[in-house]
């Protein structure tokens, strides 16, 4: 059992609108909870587009990286 407020499978959601859904979940975060995504690839951009549009009120922490499996811990400050 996790204590994340969320958990967000990347692989499973449908390509183009994967950054909407991510971004959606983190905003109904309260403060310092954290959601857990998981990839099959570094999401690096994702990373960049958090820190274009809320650069301050994010941690972003890697459990896993890789080779098969990514897994990131994003807390909301």
């Amino acid at each position: 059992m996790s204590n994340f407020a969320t958990s967000i499978d990347v692989r499973t959601l449908e390509r183009g609108n994967k950054k909407d859904i991510i971004f959606e979940a983190f905003e109904k975060l309260n403060l310092d909870e954290e959601m857990e995504l998981i990839n099959d690839h570094d999401p690096h951009p994702l990373y960049q587009y958090f820190m274009s549009k809320v650069p301050e009120k994010f941690k972003w922490e890697y459990l896993e990286q890789g080779p098969e499996v990514w897994r990131i811990i994003i807390t909301k400050k």
